[in-house]
């Protein structure tokens, strides 16, 4: 009999071991659910400041008013995004409707390239997540290439941001009032901000023709998208106007604005589930929006601002990348656009959302100049130029040296790695498109890499 009793008081302390450590635990992630809470607060007045609409909800997105959002829009401009059946005003016949959007956007990459440079028309291969994406060497030369030489930024989130571009070129307002002087010079592509827009409409009014993208009344015949056009554009139905590149980027301008990392854990967290970070991440959180001072300028609802900072970073042509030039105004920053001297080697200060993309490459900053979350924060732990046409002295006054441990910097890359990224993007991405094409690419390497039938 004692021994049962023995066994019955050993069974029954299982529960009490287990409680006893819950107990250690609960009060250390209370404690720290606390500290992040009111580091959050002190910085923006609210939690609900950074919690994230669901893509669904079209009254708390930000839209253009000459451009509001629609489901059947946003249906017609996510098949439009992939489908590569519209790539047709590729330099050659071999690039012809081989590329999309979505070539140098990828959902599972945070909707950007899977490489260094995101390449469209001119560009062969996949691999797993665009990194296997090469140059087709048969056919074109650097020069015939639709490539950038600034690093394309993310789609997640863009909804929130008025001055799309690293530079802030694009869109009317925001921090682009009082700069009407310049819109059109040297850079011409900033001539659209005459038309008065936000900076999604007016960057994909552009980026439509720049990327070799075209609608037609042809062609949306041809590819089915006749019916999709009507319904999203029901005022201009069976108007030959209507199927054109202008409603098209109209189209993509509204489902890019519903791309939304409304998954990652830290917004779980901020909608009160404490159990979604860990730990670590939350540690990470804390120092993101004291000691490390990045909330200083990661601010906005998507984790970015329309500030310009000089980090003294290199740019793309430093790195021998395609058809990147020292010439490029892009190299300037802001001072790119502006033609303001004090606004050079300024760059916007990016969202930062699945900033890790799970592959092996992770190119970041505007020249693709650092590859790996970890690099990057012990670039701006160190707060050196890396940059020999921007001086230490040029540095940007909230860029200076951290003095965080090993122990901090990793702490810090688990909350930016982790609870920062979305793991579902792929429900922004249709199953087919349209035309029947493979998608995002369809050139015969990335057809392979695909296993498209």
């Amino acid at each position: 009999m004692n021994q049962i009793i023995r066994n019955l008081l050993l069974l029954g302390s299982i529960p009490l071991i287990f409680a006893s450590c819950l107990n250690d635990v609960t009060p250390i992630n209370a404690e720290l659910d606390e500290t992040l809470r009111r580091s959050i607060v002190r910085e923006v007045g609210s939690i609900s400041h950074f919690i994230l609409p669901d893509e669904g909800q079209f009254d708390s997105i930000p839209f253009e008013p000459l451009n509001p959002l629609t489901q059947d829009k946003v249906d017609l401009g996510k098949f439009l995004f992939f489908d590569t059946g519209v790539a047709r005003n590729a330099k050659f016949a071999s690039g012809m409707g081989t590329y999309s959007c979505a070539t140098c956007h990828i959902p599972e990459a945070g909707f950007r390239p899977g490489n260094f440079q995101g390449i469209a028309d001119g560009g062969l291969g996949y691999g797993n997540l665009g990194e296997d994406r090469i140059m087709n060497y048969t056919d074109y030369t650097e020069s015939d290439l639709d490539v950038q030489s600034a690093r394309p930024l993310t789609m997640l989130n863009v909804g929130f941001v008025p001055n799309t571009f690293w530079n802030g070129q694009f869109g009317a307002g925001g921090v682009n009032e009082g700069t009407e002087a310049v819109w059109g010079i040297g850079n011409h592509a900033s001539e659209l901000n005459h038309l008065g827009m936000s900076g999604i409409e007016t960057q994909n009014l552009e980026g439509i023709e720049t990327h070799r993208i075209l609608i037609t009344p042809e062609i949306a015949e041809e590819l089915g998208y006749i019916e999709l056009f009507d319904k999203a554009f029901p005022e201009l139905a069976g108007q030959d106007t209507l199927y054109s590149n202008y409603y098209a980027s109209f189209a993509l301008s509204a489902y890019i604005r519903t791309i939304i990392s409304n998954e990652a854990p830290f917004q779980d967290w901020l909608k009160g589930n404490s159990n979604a970070m860990t730990e670590m991440e939350k540690k990470g959180a804390i120092l993101f929006f004291n000691d490390a001072n990045c909330s200083n300028c990661h601010y906005e609802k998507n984790l970015g601002s329309a500030e310009f900072h000089a980090l003294g970073v290199k740019d793309m042509y430093q790195l021998d990348y395609f058809d990147a030039k020292p010439d490029d105004f892009r190299n300037l920053g802001r001072g790119g656009f502006t033609l303001n001297p004090d606004d050079n080697f300024k760059f916007k200060v990016p969202g930062i959302y699945n900033i890790d993309n799970g592959n092996d490459q992770k190119f970041l900053f505007h020249g693709a100049s650092v590859q790996s979350v970890r690099e990057l924060l012990e670039y701006k732990n160190e707060a050196v130029s890396e940059n020999p046409n921007v001086s230490n002295e040029m540095l940007s006054d909230a860029f200076v040296p951290l003095n965080l441990t090993d122990t901090e910097i990793a702490q810090l890359e688990a909350f930016l790695v982790n609870a920062l990224r979305d793991p579902n993007l792929l429900r922004y991405q249709p199953e087919e498109v349209p035309s029947g094409q493979c998608f995002p690419n369809a050139d015969p390497e990335s057809v392979r890499d695909l296993n498209c039938q």
